[in-house]
């Protein structure tokens, strides 16, 4: 079936490679900008792929010359000239795999400009890559908006003061690849013509190894964010002793001694 091309399924495209569940943005001539109804698909899609044993690990890509230009303009100014009796009754976007409460690796490959809204993707990510092209910025500041929840995101992962330039300086402050490598905000440059390329590769490997025990260790590290110290470590310990009753946390050390390869279990 032939889908109309203005719909928000077309702008959210995804495709199987193995265990390996592929998410790529497709509305390209507009820089990928993030309509209502994208947001919408892209929690569908991460839930979906959530629930879906057969999916171990996600790559998020995205098409034309940008990854990320943000939230669509005209969103925006729908959503300033619509009141509502209890603005905070407005429920929270929820369109990341973070967001959603799916724990399985989610690897970004940014391709270009990243903005506004674009980077929740990064903030989320457990492993992010770029090209040489890629630049990252805020501009909610520019266009009047409020930037919180993605600088809050970005700071558990960068530097603070790094955040608070992109908060303050809006698009003047613009970083490379080579400075979001610096940052911590991504983990490895890679030649623009091999990016879709490499973070298939890493898809793989992250497919590769335990989904239970890797989910696992994902929740715990991502909610210690959220904990004290002492309370990241007790509920990190009850992780660990959980595990110990699935049946990947004896097939793996028993494939190791057999020098052969494991077969986790898909529950």
């Amino acid at each position: 079936m032939e889908r109309n091309p203005d719909t928000s399924e077309s702008h959210i495209l995804t495709r199987r490679d193995g265990p390996v569940l592929i998410i790529t943005l497709n509305r390209a001539e507009r820089l990928n900008a993030l309509t209502r109804d994208m947001l919408a698909t892209l929690g569908k899609v991460f839930r979906e792929g959530g629930e879906d044993s057969a999916v171990r690990a996600i790559v998020f890509l995205a098409e034309g010359r940008g990854f990320c230009a943000g939230a669509d303009a005209q969103g925006l100014e729908d959503s300033a000239s619509t009141l509502v009796n209890d603005q905070l009754a407005v429920p929270m976007p929820t369109f990341t795999a973070r967001q959603v409460g799916i724990y399985k690796p989610v690897i970004c490959a940014v391709n270009g400009i990243c903005a506004g809204a674009g980077l929740h993707f990064v903030a989320d990510s457990e492993i992010v890559i770029a090209s040489e092209r890629a630049a990252f910025t805020d501009t909610h500041v520019n266009v009047g908006q409020v930037t919180a929840l993605e600088p809050i995101a970005l700071s558990r992962r960068m530097p603070l003061g790094a955040v608070l330039r992109m908060v303050v300086l809006g698009k003047a402050e613009r970083l490379s690849a080579q400075e979001a490598l610096s940052l911590g905000m991504i983990s490895e440059i890679v030649d623009h013509d091999r990016l879709r390329e490499r973070a298939l590769e890493l898809g793989h490997i992250a497919a590769g190894v335990s989904p239970a025990a890797v989910q696992a260790s994902l929740k715990a590290v991502w909610g210690s964010l959220e904990l004290p110290l002492s309370e990241a470590y007790r509920r990190g310990y009850e992780a660990v002793v959980r595990h110990r009753e699935h049946p990947d946390a004896a097939e793996g050390p028993r494939a190791f001694l057999e020098k052969r390869e494991p077969r986790w279990s898909n529950s």
